[in-house]
């Protein structure tokens, strides 16, 4: 009955006018976005961020949640008329999808797309609703101890999961930490690491940096990459699927939904996984699997299903426990922080009208999605027109005024610029800066929390294994730790990441 009332509440703010209109921004601005190849959420995300400061709560949260699932939705109509994926979890729906639109059936891979992606977002914000409860409630007898060890799981078990190299992603998890404590201790009052900058004695700035790591190095890195792009010809036509694909795809779109509800949630586990997992496994599953990579209908509906699924349901950990699943969750969590609300279990209770009304959004959004994508098809290819050379200078000027309009500061504009060069350095090394801003968010409540536990045991340190939880939570890292030792698993992680 909770349940019943809770999704009540948050229908009745997703259904308000203005976070109808904001939803609807965020979806087709998502949508846009994931047409466009190298320009993904998390950039937009992160140039969009000082926008929303003077939105309400909800609204800002609204919007920000529609650019990442819509992005999932425009990702695969490029994939499918252009062969170019323009999100990481649309570039498997790229062998199937566009082998259906070179033999003519573009229409019913885009209605399937659309239909899979419908489906998996409604289940996921089912999915999102039951487990938010419980969760929430555990979460809620969690003390400084168990939150720190919860903390401590989560980095090390999103640097396992990562794409790249695990020494990698922990030295950057690392920096992101030493990052999070530039500025005056609030209990010392000592200055750490500002260097004399005054600008740096209330922390370095979230926003800036993650519009400078995210936004302006993979627009500066896209500059180099070719951009030849070829739309399949052939009319769009028949877009309403035949009584044979919908039931040659409803398996697939089941299974694919299941596969990204339960990926998503799991810290690090990123756009690619959920899509990749599910066609690997129709594949396995499929009568005759050399179909696959020759236009089998299954191959975008399974696909399709999960990354949309794992979108949704990467957002259980932030909502019920304040803990991003990955880079783009530690965003959403930053805008929370703008917003002047701590992340934390204690959001559901003093915020519901905002945690209920994402979740109740997500499915408003997936409909206007439904909605919207297949009858503006053409406007959305005729976008790849515009030239990239182009849409840079805008997005500098843009990322420019949005940076200094935070705090009226010109040294967030040098700082976001610093770190712009900074993150187009790791793309050219290989390094993956994702695990740097989870550092980042997460060091100053790593640090907090800590302190609270040692106040709590008079500086003893085997706190962390009398509580239970947090022995538990601290036994599984340490098997995560030893499990990579292992060179077989080493080898085995290497090839799925590969594969």
């Amino acid at each position: 009955m909770e349940l019943f009332d809770n999704l009540l509440l948050g229908l009745s703010t997703a259904m308000q006018l203005n976070n109808l209109l904001y939803c609807l921004i965020g979806v087709v601005i998502g949508t846009a976005i994931g047409v466009l190849p190298g320009i993904g959420p998390i950039p937009t995300i992160a140039l969009l961020l000082p926008f929303t400061f003077g939105l309400a709560p909800a609204s800002s949260l609204i919007m920000l949640a529609g650019i990442f699932y819509g992005a999932q939705y425009g990702g695969s109509t490029t994939a499918i008329l252009v062969n170019v994926p323009g999100e990481t979890s649309s570039v498997v729906t790229c062998i199937d999808g566009h082998e259906m639109a070179k033999q003519g059936r573009a229409g019913p891979a885009l209605a399937i797309a659309a239909i899979s992606s419908f489906f998996a977002g409604t289940v996921a914000t089912i999915v999102i609703a039951v487990l938010s409860l419980p969760l929430a409630a555990l979460a809620l007898k969690f003390t400084a101890v168990e939150y720190f060890s919860l903390l401590v799981l989560g980095l090390f078990a999103a640097v396992i999961l990562a794409h790249g190299s695990v020494s990698k992603s922990l030295a950057m998890v690392f920096l992101g930490l030493l990052l999070g404590v530039v500025g005056i201790d609030v209990n010392s009052g000592a200055a750490r690491m500002t260097f004399g900058i005054p600008a740096l004695a209330d922390g370095m700035d979230f926003v800036p940096v993650a519009m400078g790591m995210f936004g302006l190095a993979e627009i500066i890195a896209n500059l180099e990459r070719p951009a030849v792009r070829q739309v399949v010809s052939q009319k769009l036509r028949d877009l309403i699927p035949s009584r044979a694909d919908l039931r040659a795809a409803f398996p697939a779109m089941v299974r694919g939904t299941l596969i990204g509800s339960a990926l998503g949630v799991l810290p690090g586990g990123g756009a690619a996984l959920p899509p990749f997992t599910s066609y690997a496994v129709e594949k396995k599953l499929a009568r005759d699997p050399s179909r696959f990579g020759k236009g089998a209908i299954e191959g975008v509906a399974g696909p399709e299903a999960a990354n949309n699924a794992g979108a949704q349901t990467s957002f259980i950990p932030l909502l019920t426990l304040g803990i991003p699943s990955n880079a783009l969750m530690a965003l959403m969590i930053g805008a929370l922080m703008m917003q002047g609300i701590q992340p934390g279990p204690q959001v559901m209770t003093e915020q519901p009208e905002l945690v209920w009304g994402v979740i109740a959004s997500m499915w408003t959004g997936n409909l206007m999605l439904l909605i919207i994508n297949l009858p503006l098809v053409g406007l959305w290819v005729s976008m790849l027109k515009v030239p990239y050379r182009l849409l840079f200078p805008a997005i500098v000027l843009f990322c420019c005024i949005g940076t200094y309009g935070i705090s009226n500061s010109a040294f967030n504009v040098w700082l976001m610029l610093g770190c712009a060069m900074l993150g187009y350095f790791f793309i050219k090394v290989g390094v993956e800066p994702a695990p740097l801003l989870l550092g980042l968010v997460l060091g100053p409540q790593l640090e907090e929390n800590f302190r609270r536990a040692m106040q709590l045991s008079d500086g003893d340190p085997s706190v962390f294994l009398t509580h239970p939880i947090s022995a538990v939570l601290l036994a599984i890292v340490a098997l995560m730790l030893l499990a990579m030792l292992s060179p077989a698993l080493l080898r085995k992680r290497k090839e799925a990441l590969a594969e």
